[in-house]
């Protein structure tokens, strides 16, 4: 069996047969094709080009005729590569095997595909210039142009094709797809244009320059017969791969096709049934080529990129998405302005229910119950003749608490009446479908209505006139009903009655308000903020140096338990809110808090219950000796007054610290601090009276793994250099797991062998308990239990409130006492009635639900699962802490490589996947996780498999 020549072989092919010098060659990814880069003695590259056996000369010629037909065009206003010809005046020279080479010129850029995101405006640029060369191959006849393994009408082919190495399940699923596609547009095919085409314009096939503009076409290796608008469906299909908003941008590109190369109406019904043919076909392809070719490392990259496009091409229905194609070309008709019957009677006062996500329907967790919106409904209708829901509305639904964008959108209205009520026609039309709930009536000149949640009385076919009964209310299994009545304005398309966020636009123009078929005048849509105004408004009125997450931050309204609700209905999994340690929403909390502010809120100066129990309950939870409290509002507070307190008890000023720790933001407690990731000044900044130790970093430090017990000994020489310089220390502050580093444990012994040292030079110890504190270590309620360490004083906060401002200082009567000499203490909400009975509370939760048995559980569960990760994926270094403080390192080459822009990309990512984490540690490229201890093992299993597919998904696009 032949087999393709090694690189010396066609180096000395270039060499023999164009009379190039080159001095390297490397070879490109392909999936068939061969592509081997020449760089030549003068600096100056080639692409040398072997076809596989498949291709035959004249198809190559045809590609060579495609490339001077797009070089001549003017419309075409990127750079295509010329053909060079050979010693002898031929531009193809056949290798003997049915294989043969061509050299090119190498265009200079890069693909934008090397990018997971692409630059704002890239997809409509992609289909300007899919339609421009689509425009100018339209007159190309060559008698090499075929019909090839790509062309879409061979669809069916190629997937029969990859039978084998799909297996006969998959084969089936995709073949299901592929048939439903196919029956769609059977009636157009015979009127879609054939001509020949690029075959795969994807960002695959274009470069950019250093400024992001398209410079060059690459890759007409698939030229070939085709339809017309399968170049806009393959375009569309590849943007799919990408992270952002895919289906938008495919829309955008086709928008921009449109523009350049308009496509027919038959076209357009074509479009997205072509979408899912090319998916079907990469993922068949894709297996075909891995079989035959197990090591070819450029296709397996591609799988996981191609099951993606296929994943969001059959998330819409097809009436869906030709709904929104027709749209983003501007073919949607005006609604029509008519007089209607209402539907439903008496509906003209009824009363709009609230069922946004912030609705009370939905408090305590009741959103996880799939009849909540129809139970608000119902409630709020009372002895009426109906409640209807606010057109547009974005409901809470259950399949928030999972993966994915929930169809959170209502197209229509839902309408709570008697059982029985009766549902007339709004004019004159006709029935087009009525069957199980629903029904359809296409009116005369005007929309389909659609009605769902009724027993039908008309039959399809049926020609009815305005107020003729349609249907009756159907009674529900909880005994209300509910109807919904929406329309499309293109009636041969019916959108499903609940859609995905995103696409508001055109939904409004697509199925607008169907208030004027209930007798009601269409509602004021644009009645909330979106996410982006609301974030202008942020940074305007709020100081931009209260930074938030994300580029583009979701507008999140809404909190249970471990999930994060936008008001667009989608939920998110919260990884990192270590402030909540119950969970969100958390209704114990919130009744206590309402009790108490009924009766009293004040300062602690007055005498009154809730701060006595609080107290007693919090030192109760110390070791013994530290029984005595102060509370105030904040970890800031809680660190600047341990400080405070040490210097009085001690009657010095100087304090020890770690570096690469985070203390607060008060005068005090951010003199201690030095995590660069908050403040890259903060260790040439810090004032006189703060000694620093080196970070015992067993992963990044100067002493690592086995050796991390050295990191006392030079602590302990330090304190010599410090006391032979005459220093005496009021203490030492320090956390016992290093929070903001990323949860990185301290070496064994090493903080109880520090201590005995400070307290040998009569300092004080301090330990700074805010973030790892309160059961969150899972074996420990403390975090200094797990160094083996009793401290002098503990500065707790954040998990104390629930997100409540409380914070206190833990320390013994004797200390407490010498702090006097400041004088009285006085915090004018700390200790208050409110904040007293939220701590109470939280501590009560906290041992009712077994939470810190429950940190300690999920915690190992979540630990071992991202060690398996570590394993299978090089840029995840390490995984530091433990119960549900963790902390993951991004890297790019081992712990000297911190990768802080993989780890900003890698939370971008993750929150496409519906969970949230941020970056931490002096090189922000550490993942904190550090979830409310309510997560379940589910909640893990969907962070664990989010992680890995936006690793995959790396690890493909770095392979490019």
């Amino acid at each position: 069996m032949s087999t393709t020549p090694d690189l010396t072989a066609l180096r000395e092919l270039a060499a023999r047969e164009w009379g190039l010098d080159p001095v390297d060659a490397r070879d490109l990814g392909s999936n068939e094709d061969r592509n081997v880069l020449l760089t030549l003695a003068d600096g100056g590259r080639r692409l040398l080009k072997v076809s596989h056996a498949g291709v035959s000369r004249a198809a190559l010629e045809a590609q060579d005729a495609a490339l001077a037909r797009l070089a001549a065009d003017p419309a075409v206003v990127a750079a295509v590569p010329r053909v060079h010809p050979t010693r002898a005046g031929t531009r193809i020279v056949p290798l003997g095997d049915g294989r043969h080479a061509r050299v090119l010129d190498f265009l200079d850029g890069a693909p934008p595909i090397a990018a997971s995101r692409l630059p704002e405006g890239m997809p409509a640029t992609l289909g300007a210039i899919a339609g421009g060369v689509t425009a100018a191959l339209a007159g190309l006849d060559h008698p090499g142009l075929e019909s090839g393994a790509w062309d879409l009408r061979r669809a069916r082919e190629v997937l029969d094709g990859a039978a084998a190495a799909l297996g006969a399940e998959e084969h089936a699923r995709l073949g299901a797809l592929l048939e439903s596609a196919g029956a769609r547009i059977a009636d157009v095919t015979g009127r879609l244009q054939v001509q020949a085409v690029h075959g795969d314009l994807t960002a695959d096939n274009v470069l950019v320059d250093a400024e992001g503009a398209v410079t060059g076409i690459i890759d007409l290796g698939d030229v070939g017969l085709g339809w017309a608008v399968g170049e806009a469906a393959i375009l569309a299909c590849g943007l799919l791969q990408h992270d952002g908003p895919a289906v938008r941008d495919a829309l955008d590109a086709v928008a921009a096709f449109d523009a350049i190369a308009p496509l027919t109406d038959e076209e357009v019904v074509a479009l997205w049934p072509l979408v899912i043919a090319r998916a079907v076909v990469l993922a068949a392809a894709g297996e075909r080529v891995l079989a035959d070719q197990p090591d070819n490392a450029y296709a397996r990259a591609r799988r996981p990129l191609e099951a993606r496009m296929l994943e969001r091409a059959t998330s819409l229905g097809l009436d869906e998405a030709e709904l929104l194609v027709r749209h983003a070309l501007g073919r949607v008709p005006e609604p029509a302005s008519r007089t209607f019957t209402p539907m439903i009677a008496g509906l003209a006062e009824a009363a709009e229910v609230d069922l946004s996500v912030t609705s009370p329907a939905y408090d305590a967790g009741a959103w996880l119950e799939a009849g909540t919106p129809r139970s608000a409904l119902a409630a709020e209708r009372g002895e009426a003749a109906g409640a209807l829901s606010r057109y547009g509305e974005r409901l809470l639904l259950p399949e928030a608490a999972g993966p994915g964008t929930p169809r959170s959108r209502l197209a229509g209205r839902a309408i709570a009446v008697s059982p029985g009520t009766p549902v007339v026609s709004p004019n004159g039309g006709v029935v087009t479908s009525a069957e199980g709930d629903a029904l359809t009536v296409r009116i005369d000149y005007g929309p389909a209505v659609h009605v769902r949640g009724v027993v039908p009385r008309a039959t399809a076919g049926t020609r009815v006139v305005a107020g003729e009964a349609l249907a009756r209310a159907a009674e529900g299994p909880d005994g209300t009903a509910v109807v919904l009545v929406w329309q499309s304005v293109l009636p041969d398309l019916a959108p499903p009655p609940r859609v995905a966020p995103g696409h508001d636009e055109a939904w409004e123009a697509l199925c607008p308000d169907p208030a004027p078929l209930l007798g009601r005048v269409p509602a004021n849509v644009a009645s909330s903020r979106s996410p982006q105004a609301l974030l202008d408004a942020r940074d305007h009125a709020f100081a931009r140096v209260q930074e938030h997450y994300y580029a583009a931050p979701p507008r999140i309204e809404r909190g249970w338990r471990h999930h994060l609700l936008d008001t667009d209905g989608r939920g998110y999994l919260d990884m990192v809110n270590n402030v909540a340690i119950l969970g969100h929403g958390e209704s114990r909390i919130a009744d206590a808090v309402a009790r108490q502010l009924r009766l009293l809120n004040t300062n602690s100066r007055f005498h009154y219950e809730a701060v006595v129990a609080f107290s007693e309950e919090l030192a109760a939870r110390a070791p013994d000796g530290l029984d005595t409290v102060l509370l105030v509002n904040s970890g800031s507070e809680a660190v600047d007054l341990a400080i405070r307190i040490a210097r009085a008890a001690t009657g010095r000023t100087d304090i020890l610290a770690l570096t690469e720790a985070y203390h607060g933001w008060t005068v005090g407690a951010d003199a201690i601090s030095t995590s660069l990731g908050d403040n890259p000044g903060a260790l040439e900044s810090r004032p006189g009276w703060v000694h620093l130790l080196d970070a015992p970093n067993a992963y990044r430090g100067r002493h690592r793994g086995a050796d991390a017990g050295r990191y006392l000994e030079d602590a302990l020489v330090r304190l010599a250099e410090l006391d032979g310089a005459g220093v005496e220390l009021a203490g030492l502050v320090a956390e016992p797991i290093f929070g903001n580093g990323g949860g990185i444990l301290l070496p064994d012994g090493y903080l109880a062998g520090l201590a005995d040292a400070v307290h040998a030079r009569g300092g004080i110890v301090v330990a700074d308990e805010v973030q790892v504190s309160y059961g969150r270590l899972g074996a420990h309620f403390w975090g200094f239990e797990q160094q083996g360490v009793e401290p002098d004083v503990i500065a707790v906060a954040k998990a104390m409130g629930n997100g409540h401002p409380l914070g206190a200082v833990i320390t013994t009567r004797a200390i407490a006492e010498a702090f006097a000499v400041e004088g009285s203490f006085f915090s004018s909400a700390g200790g208050s009635p409110v904040s007293c009975v939220v701590g109470s509370t939280v501590l009560r939760v906290l041992d009712e639900d077994g939470l810190q048995e429950n940190a300690r559980v999920m915690g190992d569960r979540l630990h071992a699962g991202l060690l398996g990760l570590c394993e299978h994926f090089p840029g995840l270094g390490a995984v530091h802490g433990m119960g549900l403080y963790l902390g993951v390192e991004v890297v790019a080459g081992g712990p000297d490589a911190p990768d802080p822009d993989g780890a900003r990309e890698i939370c971008e990512a993750l929150l496409e996947e519906g969970v949230i984490v941020q970056p931490t540690g002096d090189h922000k490229n550490v993942l904190k996780i550090k979830p409310p201890l309510t997560i379940g093992e589910e909640a893990v299993a969907r962070f664990l498999d989010a992680l890995e597919r936006v690793m995959v998904r790396r690890k493909a696009w770095a392979a490019l």
